[in-house]
């Protein structure tokens, strides 16, 4: 009983349940990681969209 009337007083925390911090600086999406920047992956898509990319980085070098 004694459980039951802490959770009275107090409630339930679902929060977060550790004192891990939010950024540990890990890639979260696919889309930003080495492979798929380059296209090395394998998809076609890709491939084409690294193409993309690279000739925007270069489009004001001389």
């Amino acid at each position: 009983m004694d459980d039951f009337q802490n959770i009275l007083e107090n409630g339930i925390n679902f929060g977060r349940g550790g004192d891990k911090p939010k950024d540990d600086g890990k890639v979260k999406t696919k889309a930003k990681k080495k492979k798929y920047i380059t296209g090395a992956h394998g998809s076609g898509s890709a491939r084409q969209k690294a193409k993309y990319r690279e000739q925007r980085a270069n489009r004001h070098k001389k």
